[in-house]
């Protein structure tokens, strides 16, 4: 939408200029007026080239918005293509953005022209901004060419990994089209949807379910685990997203849990059995027995239970989703509550209700008491399309019974007065359906019927004779007269299939009229060679059925008839006439079956059964596409049977890691350190230090636990999935330990400068020491300072505008600071292992200040210490697009190997890894946040030289820890 008003607003802009340019253009001799028309756009394009090409950003973002205005509208911009692409590595995020949008449409159709930028989409799938990161990942999706698969595939498993979910939201789109284009990537791309299976964030789940579908619905097995996850995550997940999640649980839940329908039959069976003279005791044991018989799985019910809320949801699609769950999974005694939101969904557009109307009908068939209650709502309305209307009256009839067939056979006199002559054909189908459902109603229904063979509407009479057909057959001996009604009619209709019932009636029941019969084929006779080819057929039956109970009368008739069809156009009546020729009139090459003629064609026949079309369309799942059409469509999943045995429910079970315990000790020494801190009992120092050496020398687990407060908060955060989903994690606490700092950084950062503070002042500096906020917090120690000569009371902080995930543990208010005097206080801040800052106000009694701490990278990394040969193996496991490294020129004094490590832990909060080489120092260290590892490598080269490598799955993070790095060796 918003590209379309975009696009009408520069239209509005541009309209001026370009009415000019084509006034200017008929109003010149030279030119053709016709060719104005076209020139206009020609200069416009080139307008556009040229404003791509301007040195001036403006300009260049005035174009693009214009350009991406003409796609929202459908119009082709393809020619654009060299012009945009040439500024797809622009500075300007906005322009960039754009660009991005443009290549996205059309990326498969210039391939050849988007493979030269490849190079630039590379590098933007490391750029700080989640958007670039995401669309960058789109458009390398989008070129649908082979050779470039290997780097979609790399460039995928990296976003899968990303600290934004709307890069791995991106990433799981892009899992679907790399199988499209190379389905032999499947293997790889299952271990990419099994980690973001894993995911946490509710961003990502839908878009991974959709990517699971996609690509191995058949792997249940990786469900499993997640199970209980994605139940919880339902509700939070986006409206799309719910519809896949739901579908794909009704699949895996008809395979792990045991039909809930069987205890209904079980009680139907108990109560059948019943004994009349059965004593109470001997009653009770058995409802026990019966009781006993089924019992819900708990995970059976958590979907249920986390589904129904979804009744509620706007989105109509949703509804349905959870109806057909319902349907599918619940015992019948619940299944009833979804017919409220599904009615509610029928004040909807039209193609809603249409979709709805139709999982109605086919419910409507097996459990009638759903929709009983709501009977008034399908009933039609003169505004309704014929499609709403014919599917209202099917759930009408499916709903009629003995209590409201009353009702409804008044309702259906108004619709077969209809001027819609497809719905009152479907009106009197209706109410030969209610006949011969409902046996008390049955003759009312004909003689109404009968009634309306006298309607001016011939398409009604047509229809009335086929359902009065269709009626008489189950009992023609009562009906002789309609017969008679019906032959009088017969110069009156028009319509061959009418035409073609009263002829069958009359040949059929032939015996029951015989003064008419023979006086309706003299009739017949005499039209044969004008009639459609259904009542010629019809008319050579009745020929044949007459000459075989009255050949007295019609032998000669016949015969005529009999002549007639053997030289008619139609094969078909050629070919009847022959057969019923040799079948009735014996002669010497007639063979023994003339002798079985009368039996043949005088058989009694079965009465038609008039059932609902929708009748069988159970098989299929409601909701899907190929229950709206009635037959199998591409990529239908079908639902299995109910196991007879419920599945082993503990793979269910989620394993908890065996370095919780641990991480929770760490933890609970926190706490201790911390209500130490508050205590006033005499060897309260001894025990903080006691504690917090230990506190120190522990080891930490990367498993982010927490207080309940904070993993409650966490939940919802961007970054817990990827601490429990990467695999670098769990790597780190089997080869790492976190030691104590290196170094302490000196260096101090102003928070706030006196003179804006008003005589307060702050600084601040990252004291590297294990926070008792969190474990995923970091340590700030922020100096406060009264550079008035009065009191500066109530220092507290205020108004924190953090950004999405980020949090914030702030000090304890500062009562009173004295002139000159300086106080120094803790803050904890979970940076989320982004760079970004973290705004507040300071505050006093009187004022309130804007202030925002921005750590450097280095200061978001914990210090790990581990043996050469596990840094080297998880080096290996790192490599790729995990691996940023450059060339650095080195000051002389900066060589030796004591230099770059305290250079280098001075920078960046670095653990030191032993080295068998004197020149390559190694140095290893984990985020802060999610407990990734980050690995750095200085190679010292002979020509004053060195190569700077850092490994880690957090790529924003490599890139920007090279650029903070780079200047440290480089400097004297």
């Amino acid at each position: 939408m918003s590209g379309n008003g975009l696009s009408y607003s520069e239209q509005g802009g541009e309209a001026a200029p370009e009415l000019g340019q084509e006034a200017a253009t008929t109003t010149t001799p030279s030119i053709p007026a016709a060719f104005g028309l076209f020139c206009s756009d020609i200069k416009k394009n080139e307008d556009l080239k040229q404003m791509l090409e301007s040195s001036k950003d403006s300009a260049k973002l005035d174009a693009m918005k214009r350009i991406v205005g003409m796609v929202a509208k459908g119009k082709n911009a393809s020619e654009l293509f060299p012009a945009v692409v040439k500024n797809v590595a622009s500075k300007n995020i906005e322009i960039k953005k754009l660009v991005y949008v443009y290549l996205m449409r059309y990326a498969e159709e210039q391939q050849d022209l988007a493979l030269l930028s490849i190079s630039t989409f590379q590098r933007a799938l490391k750029d700080p901004n989640q958007l670039i990161r995401a669309s960058a990942l789109r458009v390398l999706s989008s070129i649908r060419v082979p050779i470039i698969v290997p780097i979609m595939m790399l460039a995928i498993k990296e976003a899968s990994s990303d600290l934004s979910p709307y890069v791995r939201k991106n990433a799981a789109h892009a899992i679907q089209k790399l199988y499209s284009l190379d389905p032999e990537q499947k293997e790889m791309l299952i271990e990419v949807i099994e980690k973001l299976l894993k995911d946490r964030s509710t961003l990502v789940a839908g878009s991974v379910v959709m990517a699971f579908e996609e690509v191995c619905p058949e792997r249940i097995d990786l469900i499993h685990k997640n199970y209980r996850k994605l139940c919880n995550l339902l509700v939070d997940v986006e409206e799309w997203g719910q519809v896949v999640i739901i579908h794909m649980l009704t699949r895996y839940a008809r395979t792990q849990f045991v039909s809930p329908w069987k205890v209904s039959f079980s009680l139907e069976d108990n109560f059948c059995e019943k004994n009349f003279y059965e004593s109470d005791e001997e009653q009770k044991e058995k409802d026990q027995k019966v009781k006993d018989t089924y019992t819900m799985d708990p995970d059976h019910r958590l979907l249920l239970q986390n589904t129904k809320p979804l009744l509620q949801s706007r989105n109509a699609a949703v509804v349905m989703a959870v109806s057909q769950l319902y349907w599918h999974l619940a015992p019948k005694s619940e299944a009833g509550i979804v017919s409220k939101s599904l009615v509610r969904l029928l004040r909807s557009n039209r193609e809603v209700q249409y979709i709805v109307l139709q999982n109605i009908a086919t419910m409507s068939i097996q459990r009638k008491g759903m929709f009983e209650p709501y009977l008034k709502s399908f009933y039609v309305r003169s505004t309704d399309p014929t499609m709403i209307k014919t599917l209202k009256l099917e759930i009408l009839t499916n709903l009629a019974n003995e209590a409201n067939i009353s009702t409804l056979l008044r309702e259906f006199q108004t619709y077969v007065k209809s001027q819609d002559k497809q719905f009152a054909a479907a009106t009197i189908q209706a109410i030969g359906r209610c006949a011969t459902n409902i046996t008390e109603v049955t003759d009312t229904c004909l003689n109404g019927l009968v009634c309306l063979l006298s309607n001016k509407d011939e398409i009604v009479v047509a229809e009335s004779v086929v359902v009065i057909k269709k009626l008489l057959q189950t009992q023609p001996a009562h009906h002789g007269e309609i017969i008679k009604h019906m032959a009088k009619l017969l110069d009156n209709i028009t319509v061959p299939v009418a035409r073609a019932s009263i002829l069958w009636l009359i040949g059929e029941y032939c015996e029951r009229v015989p003064k008419i019969a023979p006086d309706v084929l003299r009739k017949t006779a005499k039209s044969f060679t004008n009639e459609d080819d259904l009542v010629k057929l019809q008319i050579l039956n009745l020929g044949a059925k007459l000459y075989l109970t009255n050949s007295k009368q019609t032998k000669l008739l016949t015969q005529y008839v009999l002549n007639l069809g053997k030289y008619d156009q139609s094969y078909d009546i050629r070919d009847r006439t022959r057969f019923i020729r040799q079948l009735i009139v014996p002669n010497e090459k007639s063979g023994a079956l003339s002798k079985y003629a009368k039996k043949i064609f005088l058989a009694q026949k079965p009465a038609p059964l008039l059932e609902s079309p929708f009748k069988d369309r159970d098989h299929f799942q409601l909701g899907t596409l190929s229950h709206t059409l009635n037959t199998q469509a591409t990529g239908y999943l079908e639902l299995s049977d109910w196991p007879e045995v419920a599945p082993d429910p503990s793979v269910r079970n989620v394993e908890i890691a065996e370095s919780v315990p641990d991480s929770f000790g760490g933890f609970t020494c926190l706490l201790s350190s911390f209500f130490l801190i508050c205590s006033d009992s005499e060897d309260t120092e001894k025990k903080k230090k006691g504690i917090s050496k230990k506190i120190t020398t522990s080891n930490s687990s990367d498993t982010e636990s927490a207080s309940s407060e904070e993993s409650s908060s966490d939940s919802k955060s961007e970054s817990d999935s990827k601490s429990d989903s990467e695999p670098g994690k769990s790597r780190c606490t089997t080869s790492s330990k976190v030691t104590t700092q290196v170094s302490v950084p000196t260096k101090t950062h102003e928070l706030l400068h006196r003179m804006s503070g008003k005589g307060l002042a702050a600084h601040y500096h990252f004291s590297r020491q294990p926070g008792i906020f969190g474990d995923r917090m970091v340590s700030v120690q922020v100096t406060v300072t009264n550079t008035t000569d009065h009191k500066i009371e109530n220092i507290h902080i205020e108004e924190k505008k953090l950004p999405s995930g980020m949090r914030m543990h702030e000090f304890s208010p500062i009562e009173c600071l004295e002139p000159a005097g300086s106080v120094t206080v803790s803050v904890g801040i979970d940076f989320c292992d982004s760079t970004q800052m973290a705004s507040f106000q300071l505050c006093t009694k009187d004022d309130c200040f804007n202030v925002s701490i921005q750590p450097p990278v280095g200061e978001l990394l914990l210090p790990v210490t581990m043996s050469e040969k596990d840094f080297k193996k998880e080096q290996g496991m790192l490599t790729g697009m995990n691996e940023t490294s450059t060339a650095i020129p080195v000051a002389p004094q900066n060589s030796t190997r004591l230099v770059v490590i305290e250079k280098l832990v001075k920078a960046a909060n670095l653990g030191v890894v032993p080295s068998g080489q004197d020149n390559i120092h190694r140095f290893a260290a984990k985020t802060v946040h999610s407990g990734s590892l980050v690995l750095v490598t200085v190679e010292l080269k002979e020509s004053s030289t060195a190569q700077l490598v850092i490994n880690t799955e957090k790529t924003v993070i490599g890139s920007v820890l090279l650029r903070e790095l780079k200047p440290v060796l480089s400097q004297g």
